[in-house]
């Protein structure tokens, strides 16, 4: 989903789950010779002019996923993008950030981090995916994200205290500031050593978009 369908939905249409809006660039599956086609510079992923900021220690390389709970894309993804999360190499460190292209994404920011607080993201972070686009609620306001998390079984007043705290506020800044970093222009998109970019619309589908991702790390791994 690119950022300029963002700007064109109303905030009804925002907290609705069944959102599905039209990409300016088609993620699509892609051709077999452009699966096996290595990845090229200016087409399949794009180099930062300036390098942004990463958290991975060093000797590790760092893959940012930006998503949007709400975005359909990023939950067709989802369960891909784990999968894979979960055999890269011992060097590689993969980290999800949650993206804001409106202040009314803010919400949904907040989430992610206080549930990464409560160290509760292994079990709800696909919960919020599905809870949205499967059993269609909306949550796009902190009252009705406070509400769902405490139907979980989660203590209420512990996540809104996390929910509403300076680190949450902090790491959603941060984000923010990440995604505008890497120029993000749309979601799912990924993020490699705080230098290269790609998304499922230059590499032609999200599928091969972690190839190219595969091959940037190799890139980085080898000082390129």
């Amino acid at each position: 989903m690119k950022r300029r369908d963002f700007s064109f939905t109303c905030g009804a249409a925002l907290a609705a789950s069944a959102l599905v809006l039209p990409t300016a660039r088609a993620q699509t599956t892609a051709p077999a010779q452009v699966q096996g086609k290595k990845p090229e510079l200016g087409t399949d992923y794009l180099q930062l002019d300036k390098r942004a900021a990463v958290e991975a220690p060093a000797g590790k390389i760092e893959v940012v996923e930006f998503f949007w709970y709400s975005c359909p894309h990023c939950n067709a993804f989802e369960p891909t993008f784990d999968a894979w999360s979960k055999r890269v190499p011992k060097d590689v460190v993969v980290r999800r950030v949650p993206i804001a292209f409106r202040p009314d994404f803010a919400p949904q920011q907040r989430l992610f981090y206080a549930l990464e607080a409560m160290g509760l993201l292994d079990q709800l972070h696909r919960k919020v995916f599905a809870a949205i686009h499967s059993e269609k609620q909306s949550l796009a306001t902190g009252e009705a994200i406070v509400d769902w998390v405490a139907k979980q079984g989660v203590d209420k007043a512990k996540f809104l205290e996390s929910f509403n705290s300076f680190s949450v506020s902090t790491k959603t800044s941060r984000a923010t500031q990440l995604q505008n970093a890497y120029k993000v222009e749309g979601v799912p998109a990924l993020g490699v050593g705080g230098r290269f970019y790609t998304d499922g619309s230059l590499a032609k589908s999200m599928e091969r978009s972690l190839q190219v991702v595969e091959f940037l790390i190799a890139q980085v791994r080898s000082g390129r």
